[in-house]
């Protein structure tokens, strides 16, 4: 029979990542049980990071089977308590919308890689799965979620909610959408300076009747810039999934997207890497894969900064065509497309659901200064 003792003498020999004592000294150790063959050892860890928890698990099982019994059956239960972190002075409490649960940011390094893309479908595929979604346009000089969902003509109407009059988004195919597309003319530019973009987009956040949503989806520009600084001081965001095509040029940006949501004075969580146009299977050779811009780029730039991979989308005509006469691709259920989509929204929500379970809400953020930044005077 294994002893309890002699379990808690075998775990002294292991150090988590990060701490100075052995788990049973540091407290990491809450309980051991054994009785018979078995053992289940619970943890408690301070680190969300799969492959610490996955390292630590491993650790216990060959340590007791080592040391204690090599027939023994080890259980290893992980609880994961991060430690309040010091309150940073570029933060703020965050302003959330009433009624909204998750705010993803959808973002790329740069733009041509189907960012838009991606978002409408992640929209639409969500809301097949149940969900009550909403997205929120918010690539002011470039809006295209309006056409994408079929809706360009359409104008909000005003609402009375408690007194006050709101906007009411337009919805398609289960997906409620604001977007400064529906207040500009087809060949009108949006030529605004950044305040300008700012104070529009805080109209379409807070002036506008959302209601209940589990998932809110805002559509950022391509890059990094005043815009994407705009969202982050105004709402807490959930978490953030990039979009990149696997050619070394657009990694190369998306791995700056990747910092900026990283940056100390923002920390807002990355959900994930989708790695959009990942090949072309020609319709005539269905079993046949080309890698156009190269292969496994994003999977291999999201295990380099140790986030997830959230899956790879191909390059299909139907799915250009589907965007451009307003009807998501995903929408197609039962299809090579739409199993695609769904894989990737099955990851996001699943990296939402851990985000949410393992940290804290994120903070709407107050910039001050941004590390790297300089003001350049002439």
């Amino acid at each position: 029979m294994i002893k309890k003792q002699d379990v808690l003498r075998a775990l002294e020999s292991i150090t988590l990542a990060g701490e100075g004592q052995n788990m049973v000294a540091s407290g990491a150790v809450q309980n051991v049980v054994s009785f018979a063959n078995e053992v289940i050892v619970d943890l408690k860890m301070s680190t969300p990071a799969m492959h610490i928890k996955k390292r630590a698990e491993a650790d216990v099982i060959k340590v007791i089977k080592e040391q204690v019994s090599p027939d023994a059956e080890v259980t290893v239960n992980i609880k994961v308590e991060a430690p309040a972190k010091p309150q940073n002075p570029n933060l703020i409490k965050g302003k959330p919308i009433p009624g909204i649960k998750n705010i993803i940011a959808v973002a790329s390094g740069k733009g041509g890689v189907g960012k838009s893309t991606i978002t409408a479908n992640l929209a639409v595929t969500l809301s097949n799965m149940g969900f009550k979604v909403g997205i929120l346009d918010a690539d002011i000089y470039g809006p295209s979620i309006p056409l994408m969902f079929d809706v360009f003509n359409e104008r909000p109407l005003s609402v009375n909610v408690d007194g006050k009059s709101k906007m009411k988004p337009i919805e398609n195919y289960g997906v409620k959408v604001l977007s400064i597309g529906f207040f500009t003319k087809p060949n009108q530019a949006v030529i605004w300076r950044g305040p300008m973009a700012a104070k529009a987009l805080n109209q379409l956040i807070f002036d506008a009747d959302w209601g209940e949503l589990d998932f809110m989806l805002i559509d950022l520009p391509p890059g990094t810039g005043d815009i994407h600084l705009s969202i982050m001081q105004s709402l807490p965001i959930t978490g953030a999934v990039v979009v990149s095509t696997p050619q070394t040029v657009a990694l190369a940006d998306a791995r700056k997207g990747v910092a900026m949501f990283q940056q100390e004075n923002i920390q807002v969580p990355v959900l994930g890497i989708v790695e959009n146009m990942a090949y072309f299977t020609p319709e005539e050779l269905p079993d046949n894969k080309y890698y156009i811009f190269g292969q496994s780029g994003a999977r291999n730039l999201s295990e380099d900064l140790d986030i997830p991979f959230l899956g790879e989308i191909p390059l299909v005509q139907s799915i250009r065509e589907a965007g451009d006469v307003g009807r998501p691709a995903a929408m197609q259920t039962g299809t090579p497309l739409s199993e695609a989509f769904e894989e990737v929204t099955r990851n996001a929500v699943e990296q939402t659901v851990r985000r949410n379970e393992s940290l804290p809400p994120t903070e709407a953020i107050k910039i001050t200064t941004m590390a790297g930044c300089s003001a350049v005077k002439k």
